[in-house]
């Protein structure tokens, strides 16, 4: 959005953030000027390719960008229910908010459990100390919630299981695991850094299911991160397309996959692998849209139907118009 102020309905407002990270070979932007709104309740996708600056976004929200990164513009504002609103960007590495922001009112799921998840204590002590970090209750009464928070998920015979380590768990068990510790604290905003990707298809749709069932029931925001436009199409309200660290088009999720209006978001699309004719070859995004039209930054224009999208001049009229 463009608008500076404030809005109740959202949780949380980013705006023009940009990251460097200096290597041998020079300066490389991660992001230039990223901006987007999470409305509160609902979940906003963001997806792209790799190397789009998706995870890069949700690592700055948790303010986890390391050395050689480094976050050179932009405001990250956060609207929690229960304190006053602040900036993220701008706190200081010692102020309480920034412990309390992690996995107290935000908390990530990342792509492959194990990094999430220590292979020397049971899977109860690890959610367990999710609670113990955050709220002033006795081990007793955290494993109590802790192992609530496990039934929850789908993790079921839990006085054996809860004494169990992560290597004795599947991937899916392992992800649910990580799923129980990030919402046991019940944050306003669950980041989900493709958290199925690392899955069989099965149980892919298992977990979707539970994190879309957990936010209806928690009635908490959800941010996720993903390069599957199926996963989009079950799960998000709200999505964000983005290309080279910067965002191209921001848009409801039927707008964006059924009436995308940027050239890239439509390459996104139409490179779904699926069924080619024989003796052609699958489309690419390379194939579908030019280089011009993805590699260019303009800025973000908002349409009448709402949705915002960054094209040249000409092209916006165009896409106002039909």
């Amino acid at each position: 959005m463009t608008d500076d102020a404030q809005s109740d309905d959202n949780v949380l407002e980013i705006r023009d953030l940009a990251v460097d990270f200096k290597t041998d070979t020079g300066l490389t932007h991660a992001l230039v000027n990223v901006g987007f709104d999470v409305p509160r309740g609902k979940v906003t996708a963001i997806v792209g390719e790799s190397g789009s600056g998706k995870s890069v976004t949700a690592n700055c929200i948790m303010r986890l960008v390391q050395p050689p990164g480094r976050i050179v513009a932009g405001t990250i504002n956060f609207m929690p229910t229960d304190m006053a609103p602040f900036e993220i960007v701008s706190l200081r590495k010692k102020d309480p908010r920034l412990q309390e922001l992690r996995g107290g009112h935000i908390s990530m799921v990342f792509q492959e459990p194990m990094t999430a998840l220590s292979p020397v204590y049971t899977v109860g002590n690890q959610v367990a100390e999710a609670i113990l970090c955050h709220r002033k209750v006795t081990r007793k009464e955290a494993m109590r919630e802790a192992a609530e928070m496990l039934e929850r998920v789908g993790i079921g015979e839990m006085e054996r299981r809860i004494q169990m380590y992560p290597f004795e768990f599947s991937g899916g068990m392992r992800q649910r695991v990580v799923i129980a510790m990030a919402l046991v604290c019940h944050p306003e905003i669950l980041i989900c850094d493709e958290p199925t990707t690392a899955l069989d298809v099965t149980i892919q749709a298992e977990i979707l299911t539970l994190i879309k069932d957990l936010q209806r029931d928690l009635k908490n925001s959800v941010l996720f991160i993903t390069h599957d436009l199926g996963v989009v199409a079950q799960i998000a309200d709200q999505v964000v397309v983005m290309y080279q660290g910067r965002v191209l088009e921001i848009g409801t999720v039927r707008q964006v996959l059924k009436e995308p209006v940027h050239p890239y978001t439509r390459g996104l699309l139409a490179a779904i692998p699926g069924l080619a004719p024989k003796g052609e070859p699958l489309a690419t995004i390379a194939s579908v849209v030019g280089d011009t039209d993805i590699t260019t930054p303009y800025p973000m224009t908002t349409l009448g139907d709402g949705r915002q999208v960054s094209l040249p001049p000409d092209k916006v009229a165009l896409a106002a118009a039909e």
